[in-house]
């Protein structure tokens, strides 16, 4: 199915065309993705506070979130992940309660869960953010899988917008995004099979060898190649 995709010089010229010059593209392409170094230095904790920051987004409004966010963090206790992993029984009772933050408790029970992931990913690589950092973008599609089987509440956009606001790599497979992806011949529809999903992955590693962008920068000319 890659051997048949568009050139990426297609889509990339598609997406001026949308945006009426070249230079008003790349202004529109993404910054902050960050080197492996700068995502290894990243505590476990801030890791576990952006995953639990996109599970509550998911569904919500965003603004409402960030607004509350420091109520989060002092309500738990600032994702020291031991601590958030440990919660007791009363103290999710005491959550579901404050009104401080959003009170859904499914979401609020996700925390513990998550907590228990990061400690294992960080037990196993000696940091959340050294798994992160030499996961090989060639296979971005696999990360976002091991989150959906590991982590709870990460499938979908919640998993992929994480990754993107602590500057790892990759693509959004927005409406937009898909719709692109489709007019290339990458997919024929929305990607939920294995089979498509890896097909979505080859077709971004073409591109990538073609264009030298990351992943980020090819999701976002994708995106706006559709008028």
């Amino acid at each position: 199915m890659v051997n048949k995709i568009s050139a990426f010089k297609t889509v990339f010229n598609r997406a001026i065309k949308h945006q009426g010059s070249e230079q008003a593209l790349k202004a529109q392409l993404p910054e902050g993705i960050k080197s492996a170094g700068a995502l290894t230095a990243v505590g476990d904790d801030r890791y576990l506070s952006e995953i639990t920051k996109s599970v509550f987004k998911a569904g919500f409004v965003w603004r409402v979130i960030d607004n509350k966010w420091p109520d989060f963090e002092r309500a738990f206790h600032n994702f020291d992940v031991p601590t958030c992993q440990f919660i007791s029984p009363e103290e999710e009772d005491r959550l579901c309660d404050d009104p401080s933050i959003v009170r859904n408790r499914q979401k609020i029970l996700t925390v513990k869960g998550n907590a228990a992931m990061v400690a294992d990913i960080a037990a196993s690589h000696g940091s959340f953010g050294k798994f992160l950092a030499h996961w090989p973008d060639q296979d971005y599609i696999g990360l976002l899988d091991y989150f959906k089987k590991h982590g709870e509440r990460m499938g979908g956009n919640s998993c992929q917008y994480f990754l993107r606001f602590v500057g790892k790599d990759g693509f959004l497979l927005t409406q937009d995004v898909i719709r692109a992806l489709i007019n290339a011949g990458v997919v024929d529809k929305a990607p939920t099979s294995k089979a498509a999903r890896q097909a979505v992955q080859q077709g971004f590693n073409q591109w990538q060898q073609e264009s030298g962008l990351k992943l980020a920068e090819l999701s976002r000319v994708l995106a706006l190649s559709i008028g």
